[in-house]
C-alpha cells in the first residue's frame, strides 16, 4: 500500500516594502537643527554686526545692511578697552572684578553643596529626608526677596535677642559696613542663592554611585573624608562640571546682586554695572554696547567649551 505524500502548497510571496532611507531621516533631522541654530544665532550675528559697523552707520541704519554696505571698523572694540574721549575707563579692570565674583561664588557653593550631598545620600543619620526636602522647597524663594534682608545683615548685623549672631561690622568713621564696597557681600548672597539646587543637582549626582563601591572602601577602612575624596568625587565630576557652567554663566551674566551689594564702586563692579553704563542715558551708545557685550561673552563661552565633555555626560545624567 503507497502512502502518496502531501502535497506542498507554495506560500504567496509577499511584496517587501523598502524601508525608509536612514540617511534621509538623518539628513533631513541636520536640515531641521541647521535652521534652528542659524534662527538662534540671528541675534548673536546682529550684536557682532553692529559691533563692527561705524557708529554713523549703527545710529542709521539696521545691521543687515552690512550686506549692501560693507564698511566696518575695530574702533568700537578699541574705545571699549582702553578708553578715550568717549568712555572714562576700558572694560578690562570689570572683566577682572567679574572673574573675583564669578570663580569663588561657583566654587564655594560647589565645595559645600557636595559634602551636604555625600550626607544626606550616603550617612544615615535621622531627618535626612526632610532636611532635603526643606532644601528643595528653598529653591522658590525669589531673590528679590532676600536682597534687602541681606544687605541690613551686613550692614547693621544680626542678634538672637542680646546674643550676636553676626557682628555689626559699621566702620565709626565712615558709617559703612566694612563689608561693603568688597567682594564678600558678592561672594555670599551668590552662594546662599544657589545652595539649595547646588545640594538638589549634586544629591543626585552623588547618590548615583553603587552601595557595593562604598561599602567595599569601608571594609578597606576608609574613612568618611577617604571615600568622598577618592569615591564619591570623581563619579561626581559630570555633574559638578554640569552645575559649574550653569552658576559661572549665572554670575557672569547677574545685574541686580551686583547692583545691590556693590555699594556703588567700580572697585568690585562686575561687567554688567559696565555694559549698563554703556548704553548711556537714552540708549544711543549701541555701537559701543554690543562691542563690550560681545567682548564679555568670550569668557563664558571658553568656560563652557572647556567644560563641554564633562557637561554633556552630567546633564545627561
Amino acid at each position: 500500500m503507497s502512502v502518496e505524500a502531501p502535497e506542498v502548497v507554495p506560500l504567496p510571496i509577499q511584496p517587501i516594502s523598502p524601508r525608509p532611507s536612514r540617511r534621509r531621516g538623518s539628513l533631513g533631522a541636520s536640515v531641521v537643527v541647521g535652521v534652528i541654530a542659524l534662527v538662534w544665532l540671528i541675534p548673536t550675528i546682529g550684536l557682532f554686526v553692529t559691533s563692527i559697523r561705524p557708529v554713523w552707520q549703527s545710529k542709521s541704519s539696521g545691521w543687515w545692511n552690512i550686506f549692501t554696505d560693507r564698511t566696518v571698523t575695530l574702533e568700537n572694540y578699541s574705545t571699549v578697552m582702553t578708553g578715550g574721549s568717549e568712555l572714562p575707563d576700558g572694560i578690562t579692570p570689570f572683566l577682572f572684578n567679574s572673574l573675583a565674583v564669578a570663580i569663588p561664588a561657583t566654587v564655594i557653593p560647589i565645595m559645600i553643596a557636595c559634602m551636604a550631598a555625600y550626607a544626606l545620600a550616603w550617612v544615615p543619620f535621622r531627618g535626612a529626608t526632610t532636611i532635603f526636602v526643606v532644601i528643595i522647597a528653598l529653591q522658590v524663594i525669589p531673590i528679590q526677596m532676600i536682597l534687602l534682608p541681606l544687605l541690613d545683615l551686613f550692614n547693621s548685623g544680626w542678634s538672637f535677642g542680646s546674643f550676636p549672631i553676626v557682628p555689626n561690622l559699621d566702620n565709626p568713621v565712615t558709617g559703612r559696613s566694612l563689608l561693603m564696597g568688597t567682594y564678600i557681600p558678592l561672594w555670599v548672597v551668590h552662594t546662599i542663592v544657589s545652595l539649595p539646587i547646588a545640594v538638589f543637582l549634586m544629591h543626585n549626582a552623588v547618590s548615583r554611585v553603587p552601595k557595593e563601591l562604598l561599602d567595599a572602601a569601608k571594609i578597606d577602612g576608609a574613612s568618611h573624608y577617604q571615600i568622598f575624596r577618592l569615591v564619591v568625587l570623581p563619579v561626581a565630576i559630570p555633574g559638578i562640571a554640569a552645575f559649574a557652567i550653569f552658576q559661572f554663566v549665572w554670575v557672569w551674566n547677574d545685574y541686580i546682586v551686583a547692583l545691590t551689594y556693590s555699594a556703588g564702586t567700580p572697585d568690585v563692579a562686575p561687567v554688567t554695572r559696565y555694559l549698563a553704563y554703556l548704553s548711556g542715558s537714552m540708549g544711543v551708545n549701541e555701537h559701543l554696547m554690543t562691542a563690550g557685550a560681545f567682548i564679555s561673552m568670550l569668557i563664558p563661552v571658553g568656560v563652557f567649551f572647556a567644560l563641554q565633555r564633562h557637561y554633556v555626560r552630567g546633564l545627561t545624567g
